[in-house]
Formats: structure tokens, C-alpha cells, sequence
């Protein structure tokens, strides 16, 4: 049945709210993480967020009658696939967060659109505009300006981001692709599921053969042990996991509500709030070079997502 003309400025609308309280609460879930970091590896993060996240979704399944058909559906080859994608990129994206300011970070991992745009050229075989090449073009052109390869402003955390983007767009491809009728609480459990593996395996590896002297003490982030949980500590995670089960709903929610190419659009602007947290919160100055980078990346999203909307 097709929506009357009334009623689609009402769902773009909605859309657009959503989707800015989606890149808000991710901008503030950074912010958490960032200053997290000092207390808790990031694998003793994601394995204690995912005790909380997982059982919470099984209920939320079970309460809809829904249970035994969302943990099979969670468990399917294509679902698994894009869970290792997705956790693959939140562990990049979250592994750079305590050594790179929030803005430096958040710009790296939006260039995601332009590895959506290589894949579906080279995998889907979909045609790619002369807008979206030059969108391309300049995207790339960003990320050497945002990252400075080669000065002495160059980090190598930086390209973990970049790496984490990669992952992203291998897991919308899959989505497009594969996951297109799969309930949403099927992707939300099998996503954080496989989060709370990831947490647990590399902190048994740790277990088993931990660094030690100079390498743990600068990135015990990444190599420490697991430390003592407070009751402060259990409602941080608490608030944690339900952030990660609610900028699932809010994104899927601004996904369904109004075109992709306008939502998309407005997910850049996690930028303006990440910069905001960056200057508040951490008392960080954002360059020349980080803003004109950064500013580059959001043109070629917009020009990519052109690009798609005219086709």
C-alpha cells in the first residue's frame, strides 16, 4: 500500500530525529569508553557488556514468543559472518579510542562509504557514478590530510579506524545482500554475542601468555589482565549494554522510517558531537589539518550518497 503524501514528511521527519539521537548516544558511548579505558581492558569491556546484552536479548526474544526462531536465525552462516565484521570493527574503532582524540577517530571510521562504494563495484557488480568516483577521489584525499602520513602528527593507532571502516562496509555488503529479511533481533543477539566471544577469547589468550615489562604498561588497555569490578563499575557496563541495544533500535528505526541516502546524510553528524566531547571533556584543540580532513571525508560521503540516490 503506498503512504500518503501526508504522512511521508511525518516519517521523514521521524527518521531524521532518530537518527541524530542514534549518532548522539554513539558520541556519548565514546566518551564512556574513552574514559573507561583507564579501569577495564577493552576485552574485559566486551566480555562484561556482552553478559549483560546477551541474556537481556534472549529475554526480549522470549517475551515475543519469538526465542527459539532469533537464536537459530542468529546462529545462520551469513549472520555469524557479518557479526565477525561488525565486532571487528567496534574492537578497531574502540582499540584507538584512549591513544587519538574522539574527532580524529570518528572522521577515520566514516570513510566507510567509500569502501561500501569499491565493494559493491567490485562484489555486487553495481554501477558507481562519476559523482561517486570523485567522491572517492576526495574521501582518500581526506584520510591523508586527517592522518598526516609521513609528519611527525602521524600515529599508527590512526589507520585502526580506517581498518575498522573496511570491516564495516564488508558487513553492509553482507546485510544488503544476504540479511535482508533477517528480524532485527536476530542480528542485535548474534552481533553481540559474537562481541562477547571476542572478549572472552583474546582475554583467555591473554591468560595464557600475557606481555610483560614496557609493552603492558603503555597499552595495558589492550595487553592488561582483567581487574577488580566495582558496583560503579557493573552500572557503567549496565549502561554500556544498553546503549549497545539502543543505537541498534534507533539506527534500524531511522533505516526503515525514511530513505537511506537522507539518513546517511545526517549520521555525519556524530562529527559535530564527538568534536563538542573532544573540546569539553578532554580539553583537545582541533587542528587545521584534522578539521579540513575531516570536512573532506563528509563531502565525499555526501557525494557518494549523491552519487546512489540519483541511481
Amino acid at each position: 500500500m503506498q503512504q500518503s503524501s501526508a504522512s511521508q514528511p511525518q516519517k521523514l521527519l521521524l527518521g531524521v530525529l532518530l537518527i541524530l539521537a542514534a549518532a548522539f548516544t554513539i558520541s556519548v558511548q565514546d566518551v564512556v569508553f574513552k574514559l573507561f579505558s583507564s579501569e577495564m581492558t577493552l576485552w574485559q569491556i566486551f566480555a562484561l557488556r556482552g553478559c549483560i546484552a546477551v541474556p537481556l536479548l534472549i529475554v526480549i526474544g522470549l517475551s515475543r514468543g519469538a526465542g527459539t526462531s532469533v537464536l537459530r536465525a542468529a546462529l545462520g552462516t551469513w549472520l555469524v559472518l557479518r557479526a565477525v565484521f561488525i565486532t571487528s570493527t567496534f574492537l578497531a574503532f574502540y582499540a584507538a579510542i584512549p591513544f587519538l582524540s574522539l574527532s580524529t577517530v570518528g572522521a577515520a571510521n566514516y570513510i566507510a562509504p567509500i569502501f561500501v562504494t569499491l565493494l559493491s563495484a567490485s562484489l555486487l557488480r553495481e554501477p558507481v557514478r562519476i559523482l561517486g568516483w570523485i567522491g572517492v577521489l576526495i574521501g582518500f584525499a581526506g584520510v591523508i590530510v586527517l592522518l598526516q602520513p609521513g609528519t611527525d602528527a602521524f600515529s599508527a593507532w590512526a589507520l585502526l579506524p580506517v581498518i575498522g571502516a573496511a570491516f564495516y562496509a564488508l558487513a553492509h555488503i553482507i546485510t544488503r545482500a544476504k540479511c535482508q529479511d533477517v528480524s532485527l533481533d536476530a542480528i542485535a543477539l548474534s552481533q553481540n554475542a559474537m562481541m562477547l566471544l571476542a572478549g572472552l577469547g583474546v582475554s583467555l589468550a591473554l591468560l595464557g601468555g600475557q606481555p610483560q615489562g614496557a609493552l603492558a604498561d603503555a597499552y595495558a588497555y589492550i595487553f592488561g589482565g582483567w581487574s577488580r569490578v566495582s558496583t560503579m563499575d557493573w552500572l557503567i557496563l549496565a549502561v554500556l549494554a544498553g546503549f549497545s541495544i539502543g543505537i541498534a533500535v534507533l539506527l534500524a528505526g531511522a533505516y526503515r522510517a525514511a530513505p537511506p541516502a537522507v539518513i546517511a546524510t545526517f549520521e555525519y553528524s556524530n562529527l559535530v558531537f564527538v568534536a563538542a566531547w573532544d573540546v569539553l571533556f578532554f580539553r583537545v584543540s582541533l587542528s587545521g589539518a584534522t578539521v579540513a580532513g575531516m570536512v573532506m571525508i563528509v563531502v565525499s560521503g555526501l557525494l557518494v550518497l549523491g552519487s546512489k540516490a540519483k541511481r
